[in-house]
């Protein structure tokens, strides 16, 4: 009889102790039968292989064979956020292995207080000796290709290892530059060497621009490094005015970088999403904040609480807080919430596209179903938030985390076209993944 009391009081101190949580995880439908809550966690990833540089490109001349003669120009257009650079590079014609480039990381297109730059930039301008032939005296009598050597490359500063002689490069390449508003810019290349003594035509070439992450340029050397042996097809222009190879080599580098911002997780039942409604404008409750700055702090106190709103939940990578792409070897930034759900919940994210103006990623329509499993990154959507005037993703002055003040404009919230008017941008699966397990 004790034995049997003892257990009966053992039974309902535990039956005591569940009793909070077996509550927490069981609700009632309208006909007052009990819902029961499921354990579920969602990770978000950024999956986006990221590339160094944010725009590249050929340039040339107007005849055939395509070359920049003296007294004729070519331009080419760019954008460039506070901090970044433009470089380029063409062979000295009448040469064995010269060629123009500014001094890395390039041509500055901003000033400290981000005044774009105008005019003359040629004194950025340097004559550079590939290391692969050995100078001959320049001039339309050179031997190409000439004799091989191997050397790294030198700076010509006035004469080379053969004692010909040069005048500086700012007098046969003119460079100027003009801001067309927007973050864009015009580069023009003028061919100045006419009647001096170092007249030669310039050579289709090429030309970079890198991103900046963190006030660092993720390549501040895209095209070459003086002390260093020639790569990556920078011969074929150095020796022959081919820029094909080279340009290939920065196809290959040149693409899409960007962070994502804390994630915003919703979940709710009986409304409809509550973080956005495509074709309206922005409802002013905190989705300007995530989508202009990556904060999604605002929103995340206005829906909590709501009506139809079950949880909401900000997160943070562990140590970063941005959840940074996929760098080299490096693994893109991971996070994970442990969420309750049940059936009929709806579940629906926001993050910033964090080298943006106001983009951000979410789950499209009226999210989805809290309780599916696996992964559900074909359910998320690029939208552009319609607050700040777009520029191109990560070359902007106005982007907030570029350092810059998003320029406010109001249209109504719709999806990113892909291509868009300033890049292709991988499939979103390739960029973002989101699973629930």
């Amino acid at each position: 009889m004790k034995e049997s009391l003892y257990l009966k009081k053992n039974c309902y101190l535990v039956a005591m102790a569940l009793l909070p949580i077996l509550l927490s995880a069981c609700e009632q439908d309208d006909e007052g039968t009990p819902v029961v809550s499921q354990p579920v966690t969602i990770t978000v990833e950024n999956v986006l292989h990221s590339q160094p540089l944010v725009e590249s490109g050929t340039f040339q001349g107007t005849g055939t064979p395509a070359l920049i003669l003296p007294g004729q120009s070519t331009s080419f257009q760019f954008s460039a956020a506070k901090g970044e650079a433009v470089t380029f590079a063409t062979m000295y014609g009448w040469s064995n292995d010269l060629f123009f480039a500014p001094v890395n990381p390039g041509i500055p297109v901003y000033q400290a207080n981000g005044t774009p730059i105008e005019g003359d930039v040629s004194a950025q301008v340097r004559l550079w000796d590939n290391g692969t032939r050995i100078n001959q005296a320049p001039g339309a009598s050179v031997n190409h290709p000439g004799i091989a050597e191997t050397k790294n490359i030198a700076e010509v500063n006035g004469s080379d290892a053969q004692g010909n002689s040069y005048v500086p490069a700012s007098q046969l390449v003119k460079a100027t530059l003009k801001y067309e508003g927007n973050s864009v810019f015009t580069l023009t290349l003028e061919n100045t060497s006419g009647g001096t003594a170092n007249e030669t035509p310039l050579s289709p070439g090429v030309w970079a621009v890198s991103y900046i992450v963190g006030g660092n340029l993720l390549n501040a050397a895209p095209l070459y490094t003086s002390g260093q042996p020639t790569a990556n097809g920078l011969t074929n222009i150095a020796e022959m005015g081919n820029n094909a190879p080279l340009n290939t080599y920065l196809g290959t580098i040149t693409g899409i970088f960007t962070p994502l911002s804390p994630v915003l997780v919703v979940i709710y039942n009986g409304i409809d999403n509550p973080i956005y409604k495509a074709g309206e404008l922005d409802r002013g409750q905190g989705l300007r904040p995530l989508a202009q700055k990556g904060n999604a702090d605002t929103l995340a106190a206005y829906l909590t609480g709501k009506p139809g709103i079950k949880a909401v939940y900000v997160l943070p990578a562990p140590t970063t807080k941005v959840l940074l792409p996929v760098i080299g070897s490096q693994a893109g930034g991971k996070v994970s919430q442990a969420i309750m759900v049940a059936p009929d919940d709806r579940l629906a994210i926001a993050t910033m596209y964090g080298f943006s103006n106001d983009w951000f990623f979410a789950t499209a329509d009226n999210g989805v179903d809290a309780m599916q499993r696996g992964d559900i990154s074909s359910s998320i959507h690029l939208y552009d938030n319609g607050t700040a005037l777009n520029q191109f993703p990560g070359a902007g002055i106005t982007q907030f985390n570029l350092a810059g003040t998003p320029l406010k404009e109001s249209q109504p919230l719709a999806a990113v076209p892909n291509p868009n008017d300033f890049t292709t941008l991988p499939t979103i699966p390739n960029m973002i993944r989101v699973e629930l397990k």
